[in-house]
């Protein structure tokens, strides 16, 4: 037979026996070699050997049915088994299940012993495994690696004839009602006792339509109040079977573009969570570690977490339930859109409806993310079907918001109730790029949408960024077995991101690239870019913040998953060294200071404009703006602001004379009532009267200017330029030292000829027998990469961008480029080099992920006499910018240097 997903209640009349534990096992990649594997987790959490296996895993074990059971209905109930499975009993074949993500249950013998055989089949690539990997339901089984096998509980349950099968609860908030759906199996009379969050029957009789209470208490985040439905079948009078299920009473709706969470309203301040675990892929190690990871999520200011394209763990929602974090949730993905796998996406969704329908934790279903297995582009047929599925799961889930594709460049929306959209950007480096997309899309964009007859734009939709973040990367020591090995997953990831964030390694990378010259020790490298990832987040929530149609946002992400680095917690659940300060950027009532630039020179007069934005909570009237920098105070009364609004209130300190340093800049706001609402802290860069640097210099164009303008006397001690030549290399050779700064598009930096290609061309590949294309024969050796859509853009994956403070000592700060950066950031970046060369000859640079590609911003070659100094920072500002000064001072004394 072929089962239907199926869930089921526990009560106190069924008697339970676990069969979790020790299972035999083998696998289809080595069927002689016995083994003993844990239940539940999928193999590939149990048998390093089979950590990215697919294939087919047999379970086997002797199961023994208590004796006082004799009579009874014994079911053997799975939570969930990867992907297609075939349960036998003493070697015949009872039960087929597919689908990789829900509960089923097999009718068994109801006395004596059998042997329990589960085969399970995860397929791959191929078509001939029993399914088709790419049309089934797989979420990021496709990133993180496969998830076959038993990874959730399995029990034998006990039931009399006359049972109760799922429950289904419906719960009004706004006419104090609730309808309590049992399936009954069986003729047996049904009722319910309810109780209330503190345990008291608030009332009880049979159940025989919606029941009216007289008052209720709504569930949230903040007071997670939960009742529980005590229901009971008689037979007569005799009890034949009970079940409980909790549920709360609330409402999330829109209106205008905004959400409200019982009536109240409500910004959205989620993460996104892979539900991935340390030692164990989707299957969660304990129910206290779910506890912890929520409570530090409420810690780190999160009122929802985005549970992405994966059905969970039953328990991932009674800990929502209970501790109280909503929870908006997806069907996991299919690779390839038809028929079945159309078919297989309804059926996973009714079957996580009937599963998890009735935990008031649950706010929205999302049906595709970013185009994943469908083409809304090119496909009317598809976009309709979306649009069609959107509608029924509305109806079919009336107290839930629905999204159709949670979108991302160049995909879009088609029928939604949220107007959510994906983009990552790292503000150090394209700050401008962040701003212009947060202005376009909090007005309503046109790109959210396509012009298409088969998309429905209402226009009122919230507004949510619902995927954005930054890297900072875990310590590796942290996330050590308990043998002091690399996790599992270190050794993986090598074949994402042109290798960008594999892991292994990267202590060897660290000392190889001599960072530890520019940043001390990796402790402190990591340290640094941790400290990196939040002043990140908080410009760009900030950014957000300021603009009042954005609903919400949700942070990529939660935790780290294996080598993607970006998460508030690494993957073992620590936090990062942020978290108390995140809290104060990540809450009702924020602060955005809004500083256009985070330079000043000094003696100046500071200005900015504030934005105070009310989230889900008010600034009342007679509140207070007060600021702090360098023990100078100054204040503003406030503006009254409204829930989900934005005010503005204008803010002026002075910088004092001195010497360059960087100065602290703290922003409070108080109520009338005395007490801090919100605070917030910026970090200027600040700059004293500079001195040119002792050098002449031989200039043209428009850089003469400038140079006279900084004072720099007209010479030939150093050479400026933006391209070599020939005769210029020469001059090199003989002694010249030479300033290039790269202000073009990437090409050769020579401008004699090409090398010569053909047949009898000595151009090799990179990286070929460990040599290098044509550039590193002729001087300087290196080459330029433009920045845009490589892996230096610094979208995703992390890039990590330096200046070696002991080369540029009159620019203050950490060895990573701040926001005070932005205007000069490099667009390009030079490689091609030998890893030594990073030990004194690479002045400012980056890497990527985990430490990997290495480039540079600033080099220093020497041929024979003389020596160039190469430079891609922006420096064409250095007349109005002084950081822009202060590197190009930095570059010429480097250059002077015999």
């Amino acid at each position: 037979m072929t089962l239907d997903s199926a869930s089921h209640a526990v009560g106190a009349a069924r008697p339970t026996l676990s069969l979790d534990g020790a299972w035999d096992f083998h696998h289809s990649s080595d069927p002689d070699t016995r083994r003993e594997a844990r239940v539940p987790a999928p193999w590939q959490a149990n048998f390093e050997d089979l950590a990215v296996s697919f294939g087919t895993g047999t379970y086997r074990r002797d199961v023994t049915i208590p004796t006082e059971w004799a009579g009874k209905s014994v079911f053997i109930c799975f939570g969930a088994v990867s992907a297609h499975t075939i349960i036998r009993i003493d070697g015949e074949e009872v039960a087929r299940h597919s689908g990789p993500w829900l509960p089923f249950e097999v009718p068994c013998p109801d006395s004596g012993t059998f042997t329990l055989e589960v085969e399970a089949t995860l397929p791959d690539a191929r078509y001939d495994q029993g399914g088709d990997f790419a049309e089934m339901p797989h979420g990021k089984m496709s990133w993180y690696g496969p998830q076959g096998g038993i990874w959730q509980s399995v029990r034998l349950e006990a039931r009399a004839a006359s049972h109760i099968g799922s429950v289904r609860i419906d719960a009004n908030l706004a006419d104090k009602t609730v309808t309590i759906s049992p399936e009954i199996v069986g003729d047996a009379a049904c009722s319910v006792r309810i109780s209330g969050p503190d345990g008291q029957t608030v009332t009880e009789g049979p159940l025989d339509g919606p029941i009216t209470l007289d008052e209720v208490a709504a569930w949230s985040p903040d007071a997670p109040n939960l009742y529980t439905a005590h229901i009971t079948l008689k037979d007569g009078d005799m009890v034949v079977d009970t079940c409980t299920q909790t549920f709360g009473f609330r409402s999330f709706t829109t209106k205008d573009g905004k959400f409200y969470l019982n009536g109240e309203p409500y910004y959205m301040r989620g993460a996104l969570d892979q539900d991935y675990y340390p030692d164990g892929f989707g299957t969660p190690p304990s129910l206290e570690l779910l506890e912890d990871q929520l409570m530090k999520a409420k810690k780190l200011g999160l009122n929802m977490l985005r549970c992405h394209i994966k059905v969970p763990d039953p328990r991932y929602y009674e800990v929502a339930d209970r501790l109280g974090m909503l929870i908006w949730t997806e069907i996991p993905n299919v690779e390839t859109f038809g028929d079945a796998s159309a078919k297989a996406l309804k059926t996973t969704m009714e079957g996580i409806l009937e599963r998890d329908r009735n935990h008031p934790s649950i706010v929205a279903w999302t049906i595709i993310n970013e185009d994943w297995g469908t083409r809304l582009r090119e496909s009317g047929v598809q976009r309709q079907w979306l649009s069609d599925m959107v509608d029924w799961l509305r109806a079919e889930d009336p107290q839930r918001l629905v999204v159709d594709n949670s979108a991302c460049f160049p995909n879009y929306h088609v029928n939604t109730d949220i107007n959510d959209y994906h983009f990552y950007r790292t503000v150090v480096e394209r700050r401008a790029e962040w701003d212009l997309l947060c202005e376009e899309f909090a007005g309503n964009a046109d790109w959210t949408f396509a012009d298409e007859p088969e998309c429905n734009k209402r226009g009122d939709e919230p507004l949510v960024v619902s995927e954005f973040g930054v890297w900072g990367l875990p310590h590796p020591d942290k996330l050590k077995t308990e043998d002091g090995d690399n996790p599992w997953w270190a050794e993986y990831g090598a074949t994402w991101a042109g290798g960008a964030v594999y892991p292994v390694g990267i202590k060897a990378r660290f000392a190889e690239l001599g960072l530890a010259n520019v940043f001390g020790s990796l402790d402190k490298f990591i340290d640094a870019v941790q400290w990196h990832q939040f002043e990140n987040l908080k410009y760009e929530i900030e950014e957000m913040r300021s603009h009042a149609p954005i609903a919400g946002y949700v942070i990529t992400e939660f935790t780290d998953v294996h080598w993607e680095g970006n998460g508030l917690m690494d993957m073992s659940r620590n936090l990062r060294p942020f978290a108390d300060k995140f809290a104060d950027v990540n809450t009702d009532v924020v602060i955005a200071p809004r500083f256009r630039r985070h330079w000043a020179k000094a003696g100046e007069t500071y200005r900015t404009t504030v934005s105070l934005s009310a989230g889900g909570g008010t600034v009342p009237a007679g509140s207070v703006l007060s600021w702090t920098a360098e023990g100078q105070t100054g204040s503003a009364d406030a503006p009254s602001v409204d829930a989900l609004d934005v005010a503005t209130v204008d803010a002026s300190f002075d910088i004092a004379a001195g010497e360059t340093r960087q100065v602290e800049v703290t922003f409070t706001l108080t109520g009338p009532d005395g007490q801090q609402i919100a605070t917030s802290d910026e970090r200027l860069m600040v700059f004293g009267e500079r001195q040119a640097a002792d050098v002449t210099v031989q200039a043209s164009g428009a850089w003469a200017g400038r140079m006279g303008a900084l004072g720099y006397a007209a010479g030939e001690q150093i050479i400026m330029t933006d391209v070599l030549t020939p005769e210029l290399i020469d001059a090199v050779h003989a002694g010249a030292h030479v300033l290039q700064l790269i202000d073009k598009e990437p090409g050769r930096l020579r401008d004699d000829t090409e090398p010569r290609d053909g047949p009898t061309s000595i151009e090799i590949d990179p990286g070929a027998g460990g040599m290098t294309s044509g550039h590193y024969f002729t001087f300087p050796g290196y080459q330029l990469q433009n920045r845009h859509k490589s892996i230096f853009r610094g979208d995703w994956v992390g890039n990590f961008s330096w200046l070696d403070r002991a080369a540029f000592p009159d620019i203050p700060g950490g060895p990573l480029l701040d926001l005070a950066f932005t205007e000069v950031v490099p667009e390009q970046v030079m490689t091609g080099f030998r890893p030594w060369e990073f030990q004194g000859r690479v002045h400012a640079g980056l890497v990527v992920g985990w430490v990997q590609n290495p480039a540079a911003f600033v080099i220093e070659k020497r041929l024979g006499k003389g020596k160039i100094v190469a430079s891609t920072f922006k420096l064409e500002s250095c007349e109005e910018n002084p950081l822009a000064a202060a590197i190009l001072d930095g570059l010429l004394k480097i250059a002077a240097r015999a």
